[in-house]
């Protein structure tokens, strides 16, 4: 319902975590997903919620995680966080994220021509290049369009462009073979304005996105809490805040001393394992599904049989 003319329309108050989240760093990090959960419940069921978790799990940790849920003895317990008797179901998102097409299609966006496909190169680059050079690739891409350049590294637009070379004559590349000039004037423009948002920080698509989602089509604006994170200093707030339309606030706090960040954290940490596993061929497609009604289609992923289990064929 819109709320009436003249009448404040309360913020609504969202709580946010991540998992597989490297800064600048896609490739050859860690983690090969990104997730970002948000959680919209109160205070109250969110202590209710954690203290049910501690009830079923009998662990004596303080803080619960993704790894606590994954164990085979306390799947059932997913189960229920995830299903139709468990307080998340209507009330939590989450925004996932592959982190290899993200690097492409940034690559492409940014410094390739309109004809180059980010799909076709995410699908057909291991096998074309082989696993070591497609690896050299990608770690090559990533260091051209991050704002902090290695030190120690090869000017990061010359080893991009040697890695073009060294795959020269692949079709996939088509497009990106006379990208020396952009990608120069990309690095000049980060030269200039250090503080510019980052094209990599996936930080910053994951919130924007969640604010929009809850915000009732722009008619209710969402105040997002956020578990503390480095990246999310004092200026970046603010340029969120001019990004998004939809983001009244960011708040940041420890995730131990709020049990929604804690329940948004569960969510993000449990569904990257999940789709990691899928990425590396030993997935679980029933594990998969449970995330079905939760997962954003705005999701940035590609491969079409996780696809079909989240429900975004």
């Amino acid at each position: 319902m819109t709320p009436a003319a003249g009448i404040p329309t309360l913020d609504r108050v969202v709580a946010c975590d991540e998992s597989g989240y490297e800064g600048e760093k896609l490739v050859g990090g860690t983690t090969d997903v990104f997730v970002h959960g948000s959680v919209d419940v109160d205070l109250g069921v969110a202590d209710a919620c954690m203290a049910e978790l501690r009830t079923r799990i009998k662990s004596p940790a303080t803080g619960y995680k993704a790894n606590h849920l994954l164990r085979e003895k306390h799947v059932a317990v997913l189960h229920w966080i995830l299903g139709p008797e468990g307080p998340l179901l209507g009330n939590a998102r989450i925004f996932i994220v592959d982190k290899t097409y993200y690097l492409l299609d940034r690559l492409i966006t940014l410094l390739g021509e309109e004809n180059t496909d980010a799909g076709t190169l995410h699908r057909d680059g291991p096998a074309a290049f082989g696993a070591t050079r497609w690896a050299a690739f990608l770690d090559a891409a990533n260091n051209v369009l991050r704002v902090k350049e290695r030190v120690e590294a090869v000017a990061p637009v010359d080893a991009f462009c040697h890695m073009l070379d060294l795959l020269d004559g692949a079709p996939a590349l088509a497009g990106l073979r006379a990208s020396r000039g952009r990608a120069e004037a990309f690095r000049a423009r980060l030269a200039d304005d250090p503080g510019a948002v980052p094209a990599l920080d996936l930080l910053i698509p994951a919130i924007v996105r969640a604010a929009e989602v809850w915000a009732d089509g722009g008619t209710r604006p969402v105040s997002v809490l956020h578990d503390r994170q480095n990246a999310l200093a004092p200026e970046r707030v603010v340029q969120l805040k001019e990004m998004s339309p939809d983001l009244a606030e960011l708040r940041l706090a420890p995730s131990n001393t709020d049990a929604r960040i804690q329940l948004a954290d569960i969510m993000a940490g449990t569904a990257r394992r999940i789709l990691e596993h899928h990425l590396h061929g030993h997935g679980d497609d029933a594990l998969t599904a449970l995330f079905a009604p939760y997962a954003d289609p705005a999701s940035i992923w590609v491969d079409p049989r996780t696809r079909a289990l989240l429900g975004q064929v």
